[in-house]
């Protein structure tokens, strides 16, 4: 097939996702086509099925704002028109679901057809989308896709919850590539972090206040005065400095380093005893599941889709929303030596059942299903 890929280009979830689902396609000998503001982050590697189309962002005194959805649309016909595209796969229902639509519309009129499939990722839907500025095309963009996905049951649930929405959501969880995601051997690296054997803790994210990194921070002040821990924070964002003023007033800053953002995690996955994810809002918790497959246990709250990846008891822990004092002793339990073993074993098992081999064919199937019923949906090329 000839797919076109929409997505945001940045370390989030949706564009990571969005990206590896092309790589993914591409070496399955589909012909994938990015269309976005700039080269998306992952997209690190060269294959001839993988094409790249930067949308181009004009500059005039007229506006405020740069209009990026009408240059989106513009691009997106342009290159549905130019390489025949089977159909356009848009990843983050704002603004690229409504700017599909756009691009639809416009391609309509010239007799082409294309279907669109909109892929919900957790905040499009659980923040942004709510504000009332935002809702009506919100709304209105998911009911006039083709087909619709989501992350995780929980994400479908809110969505049917929050908005009138009449399509049916499809639920592919997100995946994870095994090749890349697998322990490696780094037993020099920990002794450089670690050289008195402490355990080693680890967080991901963008560094926002929705992840609540300030928990991370209260749960190792606790587990610190129990045993000897490390804690390792990747990422950047907004929270940063204050998490790192917040350390040095209490007093823990010599064992957590903060090493920014990095390309290669799974070389720090593969030194971490167990990751922390203690975020009020997620809709999957796909860093955990990339921590799980280096064969890494979990702490983590009880949001959104989080429970439909780690596994009270088996691959981890879960705590309610803000109990960094039950994370804490959690944390304790999975970290004992005769303990640690079997949750790491347990982890990687959990990984291996959201492999990108096995959820790939799932949204190929639904890519063909949708192609099939646009196909035989009888066109309608007057313009009211």
């Amino acid at each position: 097939m000839n797919i076109g890929i929409v997505c945001y280009p940045t370390f989030g979830g949706s564009g990571v996702v969005a990206t590896e689902l092309g790589k993914a396609l591409a070496k399955n000998g589909h012909r994938v086509h990015f269309i976005t503001y700039s080269q998306p982050t992952r997209l690190d590697f060269f294959n001839e099925n993988v094409f790249y189309h930067e949308v181009f962002i004009p500059s005039y005194p007229l506006f405020q704002h740069p209009p990026y959805e009408l240059a989106l649309s513009s691009k997106m016909v342009e290159v549905v028109k130019n390489h025949q595209l089977d159909l356009l796969h848009v990843h983050y229902a704002i603004p690229h679901a409504s700017a599909a639509y756009m691009a639809k519309q416009i391609l309509r009129t010239q007799g082409i057809t294309i279907p669109v499939i909109t892929t919900l990722h957790g905040t499009d839907i659980t923040l942004v989308g709510k504000d009332p500025s935002f809702e009506p095309v919100v709304t209105f963009s998911i009911n006039a896709s083709d087909g619709v996905t989501a992350v995780s049951e929980s994400l479908r649930r809110d969505t049917y919850e929050q908005f009138a929405v009449e399509r049916e959501i499809e639920v592919i969880p997100n995946f994870i590539d095994l090749e890349r995601f697998q322990k490696q051997k780094k037993d020099h690296f920990k002794m450089a972090i670690a050289p008195l054997g402490e355990k080693i803790l680890l967080h991901i994210s963008n560094f926002r206040k929705v992840k609540r990194i300030e928990d991370i921070l209260r749960m190792f002040a606790i587990l610190r005065k129990e045993m000897c821990v490390k804690l390792l924070l990747i990422g950047d964002g907004p929270e940063r400095a204050g998490l790192e003023k917040m350390a040095r007033e209490m007093g823990i800053s010599q064992d957590i380093r903060f090493l920014g953002k990095l390309d290669a995690i799974e070389e720090v996955l593969s030194i971490a005893d167990l990751f922390v994810m203690p975020s009020e809002k997620e809709s999957f918790g796909l860093a955990a599941l990339e921590a799980m497959a280096c064969e890494v246990p979990v702490i983590s709250s009880n949001a959104g889709g989080i429970p439909e990846v780690n596994i009270q008891g088996k691959t981890g822990f879960i705590s309610e929303v803000g109990d960094y004092e039950d994370m804490a002793r959690n944390a304790a339990f999975v970290l004992q030596d005769e303990q640690l073993p079997v949750f790491r074993a347990h982890a990687l098992a959990r990984a291996k059942e959201f492999d990108i081999n096995l959820i790939l064919p799932r949204y190929e199937f639904f890519y063909q299903k949708i192609v099939a019923q646009s196909k035989s949906a009888l066109p309608d090329l007057e313009i009211a």
